[in-house]
């Protein structure tokens, strides 16, 4: 009788785990058949080198290593009336998260954002707020520090160009640390600026890049746009030049070296996070070095083993937690915007950067 007992209990707990295992094995089968639907608005073409092209890459891959599925809504300009049209565009496709890919996008579709609640939002802007809105970047500007020692070590006249987009929080923060790169390495450099307006007008940055050659004695440039312009410039110019979102080929000895971010890990951790249901609109993502989310590409024959031990040492730096915004910094006016032993904190860099630092000039264009 006692052995008829104990059968019968080992059966019950055998018909136990085989349910348990079913379960599992069944609703993991459902989760995986209704696969999470991501769309991407880009403000250029999905193909283009640069900004829009290292995006797409970025979250196409993501998507598919987590078994995503993605929808595109290409060349969609800013403040054209067509974002929202994507929006919904999208919504009507059944998409759960949206990356809109231009920072001034949800300056112009805010009230369309808060429209779609049951639609996670995120992008590269902070500006806004939403219960449904997630800001997120990689910490570019890691990367344009350790681009400006290159530049900072690499000028002879000590006088470098720089080609910006629009005078805003993410542009700003870049070039700041960027002249913070060069000025820790040759703190008499002088970076002369011009604001383009755009982030994509080909004739308007081959000008400035042109200009801050000629005008400024710049024989280094860097840029921020979404495309390789001004690279085309200096080297038709003959001068030095750093990129921004260009991989692993050098277009010339005269691209030193390149400022990427592995947008694949970055939109990985997201959808990942969005995927396990973690709460959206509370928080921002910001990814770093210490990730391997940002990093110089490659560099140019004519980068001397010294500009880039030095280069690795301050990388080194970075990734064991020094901050880039800390310590005594003084702004281009005189004023003291971080003192000794002080960090600048995240809420400053991503809202509140509309300052540049001591260094930094903008030139303005005397035609």
């Amino acid at each position: 009788m006692k052995i008829k007992k104990n059968l019968w209990w080992l059966g019950g707990a055998v018909l136990v785990f085989l349910a348990i295992v079913i379960s599992i094995a069944w609703f993991g089968r459902e989760k995986t058949e209704d696969k999470v639907k991501i769309g991407v608005i880009l403000p250029g073409a999905l193909s283009e080198p640069g900004w829009n092209g290292a995006h797409y890459e970025g979250i196409r891959q993501s998507c598919e290593a987590l078994g995503a599925e993605l929808v595109v809504c290409e060349n969609v300009p800013e403040y054209s009336g067509k974002c929202e049209l994507a929006v919904q565009e999208l919504a009507e496709c059944g998409v759960n998260a949206i990356f809109l890919e231009s920072y001034n996008y949800p300056d112009e579709i805010g009230d369309t954002i808060r429209n779609y609640p049951e639609i996670a939002f995120y992008c590269c802007s902070s500006d806004i707020d939403a219960v449904n809105y997630t800001p997120y970047f990689a910490r570019v500007y890691q990367a344009r520090y350790l681009s400006g020692v290159v530049a900072g070590m690499k000028t002879e006249t000590g006088y470098i160009g720089y080609v910006a987009a629009m005078d805003n929080n993410e542009v700003n923060r870049g070039l700041n640390a960027f002249a913070l790169g060069v000025r820790s390495v040759n703190k008499d450099a002088k970076i002369h600026v011009m604001y383009t307006g755009s982030w994509d007008d080909s004739e308007k940055e081959m000008y400035e890049a042109e200009t801050l050659v000629k005008e400024c004695n710049a024989d280094v440039l860097a840029y921020h746009q979404n495309r390789p312009f001004v690279v085309d410039a200096a080297v038709k110019l003959g001068v030095d030049v750093i990129g921004y979102n260009i991989g692993q080929v050098s277009r010339s000895p005269h691209m030193l070296t390149s400022v990427v971010s592995n947008w694949n890990m970055v939109y990985r951790e997201i959808i990942r996070d969005y995927i396990l249901n973690k709460e959206v609109g509370t928080d921002y993502y910001w990814i770093g070095i210490e990730k391997d989310a940002v990093s110089l590409s490659f560099y140019s024959d004519t980068v001397s083993s010294e500009i880039r031990d030095a280069v690795e040492q301050t990388k080194n730096q970075l990734m064991n937690n020094r901050e880039v915004f800390s310590g005594l910094i003084y702004d281009n006016t005189g004023a003291v915007r971080c003192n000794d032993n002080e960090v600048i904190r995240d809420e400053i860099l991503l809202q509140k950067m509309n300052w540049l630092v001591e260094g930094v000039e903008v030139y303005e264009d005397k035609e």
